[in-house]
């Protein structure tokens, strides 16, 4: 067993050769590199596979015998100060290794196939590889500096990654997003480390804790000092992990490839600093009021992200809100204390958000073959609908993925984050009302993206008579203005354009003719419309992105087993496997529990899911007895002062939902907007005064010399006398201030 950690260190260098072979091929063997590019692809998914046998085979081990391991080397000696550089092996470690690897290596079969046809299919897997390098040696880091080196490059990966289509202007716009939102919390987690290199004099995590609890309780630390230098550590986790406020980088990351997204913005990057607290949680769980400013930034990132996710049209979007709420209740779970729950939510989320992202990845792939290669198409829900018979399997995963994240057993996320949502009743009552209102807005918004996508009609894209493009749209959305209107007298649709949502309290819905809805289609079939113009329904994937989904899907459906509490082999197993590397106090551990108890809270969170699922169906699937119900409704709200309170209820949740809480326009306003004014002021003032000045003395020495020459004349005589009557004025002033 000793033997086997000592390897550790082929952890994060395993996955380092692909990039390093691929720089060397392009510049030797440039045609052979590019014409066996598939061979990458294979060697990456090869080399990520036996990095995940290893990290398995450690976590076994960790679970068997419970040990820590810790090898270091001398790195810089230099009096007093002293630097190590190593690899520590922990639960954690164990755990967070298994993630990246495991997800990893889907996402890069899924790739080899999403990327075939894009030219920068090296440069992606060249990418990919040197992140989960990375990645691996972040969760591998035996000190704070080996933490930040890293951090800093799964920083650069991400950058790199979001902006891979930097053609855009986009995807150039929003890495740089990412980059700049992200150096904030960076340069704050800089500050914290040296803050308590300052109070502690180590940089290792072992003699950190020591020392600072043997300081804190001997009184011997300013304690406003070490909860800033706490805080500057936070911040660092709240920019990586989409963290309120610095949360904003995050939905327009989705500009990247969908397999980046399911891989760093779903289950390993923003995790990244879900790790860095629990990292860090014997140090934070000293200053009582870290641990309750780590909370109250985890309920706020839980219903913000639950309701910026309500109104928004693009998939990827829709899924990064989520992702963001997700993080949220992990966050809050360590604010707690609750060490273990939040693991074990990070690890079924993990799988669950990676199925959810892979699947929104097949859609876009076959949207693609309809409506181009436009983003703002192609993953846009509006325009999608009616795909459960063209893509049947993506809709099974996808379905998978949605019901674990709305919390419904016996998927994975359900015994996660119920957990989570029973700690919080212990902890805030208010929290506790905040974590399950968000949990059926949960179960709301990804039923209504599950709806929009798969139920309904799917939306031929067509032309009218006038020539203009219009898109035929079944599945009315509840959000937006009444911006409805016929078409012609054959074709009774709704028109939509980019900018617009259907009003489903519009006083009359128009349905799609029954002609249309009648035609047959096949899995790969060809409609043609007036203009005589071919469109191609879309299809399934294929077999190699297919399969990741099955397996993610598989994966989502047993992993949570080992949270159920009557499964007493499963819980000591998940125990041990999460157990934190320190003993920590007040840590949460739901290990028995009976019957009663069990049925108690499931029913209520399993309840207030259903509630959210039922809400999201009724509104959003199309089914006429739903839309005459509605009808129903809104005879009782029709007219008068009941009827524009509500229309003002709704346009208030939809302008702020889809208008990011108004959080970007915000920063763009005080930030940029200021930056931008404040260097205009001062280029004003350098160009006015400065230059001014520059430019003043430079025209005064011109005009002083002008006038000098005219009092010359020539003769020393005359000069003569000038300078013994300007000596004698200025003697007599003096001599005349002396007396005085």
């Amino acid at each position: 067993m000793e033997q086997t950690y000592q390897y550790a260190w082929v952890i994060p260098l395993l996955p380092l050769t692909v990039p390093m072979l691929i720089g060397v091929g392009l510049l030797i063997f440039p045609t052979a590199t590019k014409n066996l590019r598939r061979m990458w692809a294979f060697q990456s998914i090869l080399l990520l596979s036996i990095v995940m046998i290893f990290s398995i085979n450690l976590s076994l081990q960790q679970i068997n015998s419970s040990s820590i391991y810790q090898y270091v080397w001398s790195w810089i000696i230099n009096n007093n100060f002293y630097l190590e550089f190593g690899y520590l092996i922990d639960p954690l470690t164990s755990i967070m290794s298994i993630l990246i690897t495991t997800v990893g290596i889907f996402v890069l079969i899924y790739s080899d196939n999403y990327m075939s046809h894009d030219q920068g299919y090296l440069r992606f897997f060249a990418y990919m590889s040197f992140f989960s390098t990375s990645m691996l040696g972040l969760v591998t880091s035996s000190n704070l500096i080996q933490i930040y080196i890293f951090w800093e490059l799964v920083g650069m990966c991400s950058y790199l990654l979001i902006g891979f289509w930097f053609t855009r202007p986009i995807a150039a716009n929003a890495c740089q997003k990412a980059f700049v939102t992200n150096r904030v919390g960076d340069f704050g987690l800089l500050l914290g480390i040296l803050g308590f290199y300052w109070i502690t004099g180590s940089f290792e995590f072992r003699d950190l804790f020591e020392v600072f609890n043997n300081l804190i309780c001997s009184n011997e630390v300013n304690f406003f000092f070490a909860t800033l230098c706490a805080v500057l550590l936070f911040a660092g986790a709240v920019a990586k992990s989409a963290q309120f406020p610095l949360h904003v980088w995050l939905p327009d990351a989705m500009e990247g490839p969908t397999p980046i997204s399911a891989l760093i913005h779903a289950a390993t990057m923003v995790a990244a600093g879900i790790f860095l607290v629990a990292r860090l949680l014997p140090l934070f769980i000293v200053i009582p009021y870290i641990m309750n400013f780590i909370a109250l930034i985890g309920i706020l990132t839980v219903f913000l992200g639950a309701t910026l996710a309500l109104a928004q049209k693009d998939i990827k979007r829709g899924l990064a809100y989520s992702t963001m709420s997700q993080l949220g209740y992990m966050m809050l779970a360590l604010g707690m204390g609750s060490y273990r729950n939040a693991l074990f939510h990070l690890s079924t989320h993990a799988y669950s958000k990676g199925l959810l992202f892979l699947g929104s990845g097949s859609v876009i792939h076959s949207m693609e073959t309809v409506v181009g290669y436009s983003p703002d198409k192609s993953q846009n829900m509006v325009l999608m609908g009616g795909l459960t018979k063209h893509v049947p399997i993506t809709k099974t995963a996808f379905l998978l993925g949605t019901l674990s994240l709305c919390g419904i057993p016996p998927l994975a996320c359900f015994w996660s984050k119920d957990e989570i949502l029973n700690d919080s009743w212990l902890y805030s009552p208010i929290f506790a009302i905040i974590a399950w209102a968000t949990a059926g807005l949960t179960a709301f918004y990804m039923f209504r993206i599950y709806l929009l996508t798969f139920e309904g009609h799917f939306n031929v894209p067509f032309r009218n008579y006038s020539g203009k493009q219009n898109i035929p749209f079944y599945s009315l959305s509840l959000w937006g203005k009444r911006r409805s209107k016929r078409i012609n007298k054959n074709f009774r649709l709704l028109t939509i354009n980019n900018n617009e949502n259907a009003a489903l309290f519009s006083q009359k819905i128009y349905r799609i003719d029954e002609n249309l809805r009648n035609i047959t289609r096949s899995f790969i079939s060809i409609v043609r419309l007036r203009n005589k113009k071919p469109y191609s329904y879309p299809y399934e994937s294929d077999n190699t992105m297919l399969f990741p989904l099955l397996i993610l899907g598989l994966f989502t459906l047993v992993v949570g087993s080992l949270g159920i509490p009557f499964n007493q082999e499963g819980v000591d197993i998940l125990a041990k496997w999460l157990a934190p590397s320190i003993n920590l106090l007040h840590q949460k551990s739901n290990n028995s529990m009976d019957w009663y108890e069990f049925l108690k809270d499931a029913v209520f969170s399993v309840s207030i899911a259903y509630f959210g699922i039922f809400l999201a169906s009724f509104l959003y699937k199309p089914n006429y007895s739903f839309l005459k119900n509605f009808e129903l409704i809104n005879s009782f709200v029709k007219g008068g002062p009941k009827r524009i309170f509500w229309d003002k209820i709704l346009n208030g949740i939809y302008d702020w939902s889809y208008n990011r809480g108004y959080i970007d326009s915000f920063y763009r306003t005080s930030l940029t907007g200021g930056v931008r004014g404040f260097s205009e002021l001062t280029h004003l003032f350098d160009r006015r005064v400065i230059d001014g000045i520059t430019n003043g003395v430079g025209v005064m020495s011109f005009f002083v010399g002008e006038g000098i020459k005219y009092v010359g004349g020539g003769r020393i005589s005359s000069y003569l006398f000038l300078y013994f009557f300007s000596v004698s004025i200025f003697l007599l002033i003096y001599y005349y201030i002396r007396m005085k």
